[in-house]
Formats: structure tokens, sequence, C-alpha cells
């Protein structure tokens, strides 16, 4: 197949826009609570609908009488948390366009989202932020940006004060004037080549998404649902689902702090979650150094081989009774003590951002927590495409949703159109032909249509390798299924215009020690001295030799090294969004990776 269309369920009136999503919530009889918040007992608080319009509505008025006009850009720089939903959704009442900023940028990057917008404010989360703001601000001369608000230290008070004396009637006039066709945000993809492009993301691409979203998602994401939100909001993944869970009536609690996230799960109890394909492989992987440390590896591997099983017994619908006897031993032994680790109530999960894997999708699906894997990028609002609980085939990215549109073109590109697809880049016209061929948008990434409309992403277009040789290599092929084993953070295949396919691999610091002591190695070996120890090198190459099994001869990795030190965001060398920024590795390991093809390789 080379092009699947599915008609939208929904159609939405052309005088839409995000904010009727938070009146269509507080117009139900039932108010439903929208959001969660710890308060100082530590306890969760509900939010519900009304009191949400109602806070959302005095900071909006502060914004008026500040000064924002309809169509002016505000930014927002901070970490996942309560008030970037409650900032957000004031901006849009205001009339205004947010503009998303991660809270690690630095202030050049800073600069570069508030001045390429022409931001005339912007919300920081702490005194910290503001100083890198405010540093912004002062070296680029951006006169434009005349407000920085704090969400801590009394920002928001300052703002609900100001904007007492702006009557409602303004306030509606001003929330009401934009159209589905109208910007919402411009959203600056992390990039991991090149100064990032704003994505202009229409008030449409939101609202006929996510309704379009929940007619085929209604059983997992309604009002009954509640998710718990720890990637960060800048992200455009997040930031739909936090539109959705709006429009929904979901309620939405926010952990800012990685480190909290086991805690908060438990104490809050989601009913479903998302996440990033990696945080899944860490789930999984220190589950089984657990077990491993504790004595109990083999059950681990022999549970984890059944819920596989019973996963794909259960795709093709024949689950025999050994099969089910043995999964509900291991249900009791392992399955539930992992379930119970996220709060005991998730029956859902939804992935993106990157592919998930075949075996990871089955071994969550067969524990009872189903994952539904999907596909888009920040120029389509998030999701393309995504499996649901109904249409789902574990190892691809479902079908397209509702509105949406996929086409192979001739050399394998992914191509999309539909409600989910931007406006454009912004004050970048001339990327327009170079973005869209027939009025599809050209994705960059490569993939194939299965005869039931199912997409499966195979690589990234601008990362296939040519070798020497003359070979196309797909370097997600074996990265994945290096990167699944709780040894390795992360691995970059290389080999453009070189005579063979090499590798540099990452130790996960976190999982290293444990791993040292099952393997009669000092716990306390540091990464660098891991990186360069026999035994660790020995079951990087098993690992290696067992990932080029799945390609030929040409593409397999015929030699790696080691790096002595993880790829990290604050090393430069992973985007916000957690995927590896290629050029920038190979231009700082370039003295690596010139040794490594001046050795012999391995036969």
């Amino acid at each position: 197949m080379r092009e699947v269309s599915v008609p939208p369920l929904v159609n939405v009136a052309p005088e839409t826009n995000i904010t009727d999503l938070v009146i269509r919530q507080a117009d139900k009889p039932s108010n439903p609570a929208l959001f969660a918040k710890l308060n100082g007992a530590g306890q969760w608080q509900d939010i519900h609908a009304r009191e949400f319009l109602a806070d959302v509505s005095a900071l909006a008025k502060g914004l008026i009488a500040n000064g924002v006009q309809a169509g002016d850009r505000v930014g927002i720089m901070s970490r996942t948390r309560y008030e970037w939903a409650l900032v957000d959704f004031a901006i849009w009442f205001a009339g205004g366009i947010s503009v998303p900023i991660y809270e690690t940028s630095s202030p050049s990057q800073v600069a570069w989202n508030l001045g390429d917008s022409g931001a005339v404010a912007a919300f920081a989360e702490a005194a910290h932020h503001e100083d890198i703001i405010r540093q912004a601000v002062a070296g680029q001369d951006l006169g434009t940006v005349a407000n920085v608000w704090q969400l801590e230290g009394g920002g928001l008070d300052l703002l609900r004060s100001a904007g007492t004396g702006v009557s409602d009637e303004e306030l509606e006039a001003r929330r009401s004037k934009a159209v589905l066709a109208d910007t919402a945000t411009i959203i600056y993809t992390s990039g991991t080549t090149g100064r990032p492009k704003g994505c202009e993301l229409t008030h449409g691409n939101f609202v006929e998404l996510s309704d379009n979203a929940l007619a085929s998602l209604g059983d997992v994401v309604n009002e009954r649902a509640r998710t718990i939100m720890f990637l960060p909001l800048a992200h455009v993944f997040a930031r739909f689902i936090s539109v959705l869970a709006v429009a929904a009536g979901a309620q939405v609690a926010h952990t800012p702090d990685i480190k909290n996230l086991l805690a908060d799960l438990q104490s809050f109890k989601p009913s479903f979650i998302l996440a990033v394909p990696r945080v899944f492989e860490k789930v999984y992987n220190s589950a089984l150094s657990k077990a491993e440390d504790g004595g109990k590896g083999g059950i681990f591997h022999k549970a984890a081989d059944t819920a596989i099983a019973y996963s794909k017994a259960r795709q093709t619908g024949s689950i025999g009774l050994g099969l089910r006897l043995q999964h509900a031993l291991f249900d009791r032994l392992v399955y539930g003590k992992l379930r119970a680790a996220m709060g005991g109530q998730v029956t859902h999960a939804v992935s993106g951002g990157g592919p998930l894997g075949e075996r990871l999708g089955h071994f969550f699906q067969g524990i009872g927590l189903q994952i539904l894997e999907g596909y888009g990028l920040t120029e389509t609002t998030a999701p393309v495409s995504v499996n649901t609980p109904s249409l789902i085939k574990i190892g691809t990215v479902g079908a397209p949703l509702p509105g949406n549109a996929v086409r192979i073109a001739d050399d394998g590109e992914i191509l999309a159109k539909g409600v989910c697809v931007m406006k454009g880049y912004y004050k970048r016209e001339d990327l327009q032909d170079e973005t869209f061929v027939d009025g599809w948008f050209r994705t960059g990434d490569i993939g194939e249509l299965d005869e039931q409309g199912f997409l499966k992403i195979t690589g990234r277009k601008k990362e296939i390798i040519v070798t020497a040789g003359g070979k196309n290599v797909v370097p997600a092929l074996l990265e994945d299924q290096i990167r699944a084993d709780a040894l390795v953070s992360q691995v970059v295949v290389l080999g453009d215009n070189r005579p063979f396919i090499g590798a540099l691999v990452t130790l996960d610091e976190e999982a290293l020690p444990g791993w040292l002591e099952r393997h009669g190695l000092p716990a306390g070996t540091s990464l660098q001295e891991a990186a360069g120890n026999p035994v660790v090198r020995a079951a990087v190459q098993e690992l290696i030799s067992k990932a080029n099994q799945s390609v030929s001869q040409a593409e397999a990795i015929k030699s790696f090294r080691i790096v002595d030190s993880d790829f990290t965001e604050a090393s430069g060398h992973l985007t916000p969004s957690m995927k590896v920024k290629r050029a920038q590795v190979m231009k700082d390991f370039e003295t690596v990776i010139e040794e490594m093809y001046a050795a012999p390789k391995v036969s």
C-alpha cells in the first residue's frame, strides 16, 4: 500500500479555538477535575474546570492590562508543572500566541526563540530562568520583550491584580477572536542540526486533532482518566496530550523532577501515561537489573519471555491453556509488582518520539500495560498516526488518526497531510517548496504501509549512511537493538563514505554498578575504567554481534569504540526530546572515529 487516508470523524466549526475546550468542560454539570496539584501537605489537590477557567481568565486580564495584544507572542520557560498549562491557556484567552522554551536553554537559544518570534513578554519559572531571559534580552537588544513574570515569587499574583480593571466583555472579545486557521503557538524544533525553525501550529491543529483523536482513543482518554505529565511541556508531544486531556475532561498532574516520578506515580495512580521509548527501555532494564541483583534474573527472563509470547498469541487470537496458566503465575510473581510500581491503576501508555521496538511493545502488553505507539513530529502537532485499543499492531506506529493521511513517496519518504499538519515555518516562506510537495508535508522519515494501512518507521532519511562501497544503511535498525540492553545508554552507528560500518557506544551509568558486580568486577569501577575493561568490551561485542544477525554482511558493524562519557543534553549531544545530535557527536569524537577507521577492522 502506498497511501492511506482516514476521513475525519468530527467536524469542528471554523470559528472555534483552543479556549473553547475549557469552556466546554466548565459548562458541564459534572465540572470535571482537569488538573491536580500537590499542596503543602504533599497531597494531590483537584483543580476543577470552573476553578481553572476563573484563574486563566484572571491571568489573561492581567496580560491584556500589561499591553499584550491579539496575536502577540509570549514566551514560556519552565519545567513541567501545573502553572505551565495555566499560563499557556491564559495567553490563548488573551488572544496571544505562546512560544515554549526548554528550561535548559542557554541565553543564546532563548534569544533566538524570543527574537525570531518577536515576543513581547515571557514567563519564567524561577529567578534563575528570569536571569537567563533577561541576559538574552539584554545581549541581543530585544527591546520588544517588555515584561518577564515569574511563575514563582509572586509574578502571577501581580498579573491577577493588574487585570482587575479589565472587563469580562473585553476578555471575551479577545478570547473568541482567534479561529481554527489562526496560529496558536510557535514551537521551535529542538534541532539536531542548524538553527531551530519555528513551527506555526494553529488552533485547528490542536482542536481538530484532539476531537478526532478522542473519537479513536475515548476508552483511554476520558473524564474518568488520569495521567501524570513528566515530559517537557516545551515539546509538542506533551503539549498536545495536555490539550487533548482538557478536550476530554481528563485529569493531568505534573512532576517537574523525574527523580520524584516513582513516588508521584504511586500517590497519584494514573490510568495512562505518556513517555518516549527510552523511558520504557529504562523501566524494563532497571527491573531486569534489580531482579539479577537479587538473584532472580532467571525468573525475570522467563516472565519476560512469557509476557511476550502471551502478547503475540493474543494478537493472533489464540492463547493456549499452558501459556494462560504460566502467564497467571508470573502475573502474581512479577507483572503485578511492575504495575504497582507505576501506581497500580495504569492500563495504557502512549509512546512517541522514536521507535519503541516490537519486543518491548509485546513485553508491556503482556504484563497488562498496553502501549499505544504513535508517530509524529513538531510539524504535525505530534500524532499523524497512532495505535488504538481497537486498532493495534505491535511493531508499527498505527494507522493515521481520523482527519489525517499518509503517503509513501517513491524513495520511501513518509508524506503527511491532514488536520495535524502545521501552517508552515514562521517567517520562512523560502522553505515552503522544500517542506511541501503537492500539499503533502515531507517528514524526512522513511517507512512503509502494510496492506491494512499500518505505518512502520524504518529510519530517518537524512541519517541513511552510504558507505564507500555504495551500500545504504539505516542506523536505527542496529542502534535500537544494541541500546535495548541495560548496559548500554546510547549508540551511534556511522560509516558515511567509509569502507565499513562502525559504532560509538556509551555505557549506562545507573545500571553499570550492578552489571559489574554480577560479572565479578568491582561495583565502584568508574565509567572511564569500564570503557576500557575487556569484560565490558566483550559484552558490548556480543550485543553488536547479535544485532548484526539482523542485517546483511555489508551493513554489519565491523568495529566499535566505547566512549568514556555518556551522551546527554547537558553535554550537547542530545536534544531535550532525547534524540542524538549525530553531527555534534561526530564532531566532538572525531579523533576517536578516525582512530577506529585507521585500525584494522574486526572481520
